[in-house]
């Protein structure tokens, strides 16, 4: 034996055994770090050539979040516990500390595992709609507690069922530890079990600064890449206790609503008179409705003898009242408006600003650029055709019209009148 051999040389019993064992334990550690070398080397290896050359792509996660690296860490750990006894003066601390270790790996093993299901799940269309990984990350802490418990347990030599009794008289501390992982738990089955928010819905929260696209959702938080490319993170349970904007319903349905309105300048209201009927009656849109239009409030001064030499009496045509079927009929006639929703021109109550005329309708694209360009589209039109029918748009007297008026007061004297050299 190497202690004999050791003791041949002079030296006392007692310090033979421990050199003995030390010199066991240096080959004990030599040999695990050569089983390491070479699982890496050759059975990684072979893992890694089959994995990456075969048709199937969910054992490429597996191999991304390493799995397979922290599985082959059990060989070089099972071979020093097995060997162990080999070392009779360090044999309990050896399997005590392999115990600890293995327990350790163990669950770093399961914890990569899990995060490569839900890598593989998040290919499924199916994780926009009910993502795990909130529900990942408390089976994952529950793993680390029951892991480091048994870990322990391991280096003490007692049972993991001596500490876990003693958990119960701290669960009040656990409870405050982990009060966010709770209440985001609770969070997130009530907003799975409700459908309350998914990844790649457009979420508005003004209390946190977002607004923007759910790009994940996790036990804690729930992550929004807002439309300025930042990133806002709201605490799950936030969406449960607050109100919150959720677009997917304008995106299911397949329309976004446009509401906006356009202000009239209320002394270009008049009735129209027949030059101007005379001259709308050419615009295609308004052909139809002017014929019949005019017919019926023709027959029904007729009818009523209404004498029409003062304009109040009977009825009559507006210019704003035809400018607004103009409109709707605009609208109708529009490609890019949706036919089966809500489609109505109105009037709102007059401001200081002038008379609303408020178009509320809904385009048939709901992708924001797209959108905006429909909905300018519109009013380009809007506003430069509401001169065509006598009209003028409200706005508020910039510089250029102080000028003009100060112009027109002065007379050619005034440097910036048009007469002036």
């Amino acid at each position: 034996m190497l202690r004999d051999l050791l003791a041949g040389y002079g030296l006392s019993p007692t310090a033979a055994l421990y050199l003995a064992d030390i010199l066991k334990l240096l080959a004990i550690i030599g040999l695990s770090y050569l089983a390491n070398l070479l699982a890496k080397s050759i059975v990684l290896r072979i893992l890694t050539h089959y994995i990456t050359n075969n048709k199937f792509k969910w054992d490429n996660f597996l191999l991304e979040r390493k799995v397979f690296h922290r599985i082959l860490l059990i060989v070089p750990a099972m071979l020093t516990y097995s060997l162990a006894p080999l070392v009779p003066t360090f044999t309990t601390l050896i399997q005590r500390l392999v115990s600890a270790y293995l327990s350790i790996v163990a669950v770093f093993t399961v914890s990569a595992f899990l995060e490569s299901v839900n890598d593989i799940y998040q290919t499924y269309e199916i994780s926009k709609v009910r993502p795990i990984k909130g529900y990942i990350q408390i089976v994952k802490i529950i793993g680390f507690i029951i892991g480091g418990i048994v870990a322990i347990a391991a280096l003490m030599g007692e049972s993991p069922v001596i500490l876990l009794s003693g958990i119960g008289a701290a669960t009040a501390i656990l409870s405050i530890v982990f009060k966010d992982s709770l209440l985001g738990l609770v969070a997130g089955i009530q907003l799975a079990a409700n459908d309350m928010v998914r990844i790649g819905d457009w979420i508005e929260m003004p209390k946190y600064g977002a607004n923007g696209t759910v790009f994940e959702i996790s036990l804690n938080t729930v992550k929004v890449r807002n439309f300025d490319q930042t990133i806002t993170t709201i605490p799950s349970y936030a969406l449960i206790s607050d109100s919150f904007i959720n677009w997917r319903g304008m995106h299911a349905s397949g329309g976004r609503r446009i509401k906006r309105s356009v202000y009239i300048d209320m002394t270009s209201i008049t009735f129209c008179s027949p030059e101007l009927l005379e001259k709308l009656k050419k615009v295609h849109l308004l052909k139809d409705y002017l014929e019949a239009k005019e017919k019926e409030i023709e027959e029904y001064n007729r009818k009523h003898n209404i004498d029409r030499s003062v304009k109040v009496n009977g009825r009559a045509l507006t210019n704003i009242g035809v400018f607004r079927i103009y409109i709707q009929n605009y609208l109708q006639n529009n490609p890019n408006i949706a036919k089966d929703k809500v489609l109505m021109v109105r009037q709102l109550a007059p401001t200081e600003h002038g008379l609303p005329l408020e178009i509320y309708c809904f385009a048939n694209d709901t992708v924001w650029v797209n959108y905006e360009r429909i909905q300018s589209d519109i009013f380009d039109h809007v506003l430069a055709v509401a001169p065509e029918f006598g009209l003028r748009l409200y706005q508020n007297p910039s510089g250029w019209d102080l000028q003009n008026v100060v112009a027109k007061a002065v007379g050619p004297d005034y440097p910036e009148h048009p007469s002036a050299t």
